[in-house]
């Protein structure tokens, strides 16, 4: 079976003027055209392309690699909007459409958005939706607090960063929490930190417990070697200050010197902590 909107290894069939046509044991005559056909490519040989429909709604093959495919969520650039919807730059020749009925408001040609690639039952068309909700659900979760997650950054709210939890659930990171810059789109990795009552996961961008300790002396104490050995911070320094030199939090900074302390790597006083072995 070929599936449209996904990568698919398939025989090639037969050469013809337009280009080789590929098919496997169920399905036989989708078109690779001649722009995407390598010399190397041979009668027989197995191919991995890409399957979605043409300008013509034409199921055909490329050996180009979208920016999404059936299934995801990722930050895409609208490139025109006509009276069917938003058109997004996917990397392919034909565009992918978003419906006005699939819009969260109304998008604008040279924005960027996040969407999630779908195949219209109705139409038998790959669509994308910015609506984005209604493809995720926290009623039966896959993730539990401390796994290592992948996140989809999707929008900013009053107390954090919306993210997309393995591209399955949503969940969300602190304002307070985060330590360095992130965007809309930004794709990163995450820390299950807490799962409440009502399935709510809060996340955490770095790792938790112990797992931050050795990060946090190192990145110190790197920083601290390529400051001449001494920082102006201690545990007294302004929790700003400190997510502004070290994108971490104090409690972090604070665990983290103490490391350092225990381990004979630095002194600290009252100007700042100093490096005790440059040469390490």
């Amino acid at each position: 079976m070929i599936v449209l909107g996904q990568f698919n290894s398939l025989k090639i069939l037969r050469q013809t003027s337009v280009g080789m046509f590929l098919g496997n044991g169920e399905h036989s005559g989708i078109l690779l055209p001649n722009k995407y056909v390598s010399e190397k490519h041979i009668i027989g040989d197995m191919i991995d392309v890409f399957c979605y429909l043409d300008h013509e709604e034409r199921p055909v093959a490329t050996t180009l690699e979208p920016l999404i495919t059936v299934g995801e969520f990722q930050r895409l650039k609208v490139v025109e909007v006509n009276e069917f919807g938003a058109f997004l730059d996917w990397g392919l020749e034909k565009h992918l459409l978003v419906p006005f009925r699939e819009q969260r408001s109304k998008m604008q040609e040279g924005q960027w958005y996040v969407v999630y690639c779908y195949l219209d039952e109705r139409s038998n068309r790959l669509v994308a939706s910015n609506k984005i909700d209604k493809f995720l659900s926290n009623d039966n979760l896959t993730v539990r607090p401390w796994e290592e997650v992948e996140l989809v950054v999707t929008r900013k709210t009053e107390l954090g960063w919306e993210v997309i939890i393995n591209n399955q659930h949503k969940g969300l990171v602190y304002f307070n929490e985060v330590f360095k810059k992130i965007g809309v789109g930004d794709i990163i990795s995450g820390v299950i930190k807490s799962i409440r009552a009502d399935n709510k996961i809060d996340v955490s961008l770095q790792p938790l417990g112990s797992k931050v300790l050795e990060p946090a002396a190192k990145k110190i104490y790197d920083t601290l070697l390529t400051h001449n050995g001494f920082l102006p911070l201690n545990d007294k320094s302004d929790p700003e200050l400190i997510k502004e030199e070290l994108q971490m939090s104090k409690k972090t900074f604070k665990k983290g010197i103490g490391t350092l302390y225990k381990e004979r790597k630095i002194e600290i006083k009252a100007d700042g902590i100093h490096a005790i072995k440059l040469s390490e």
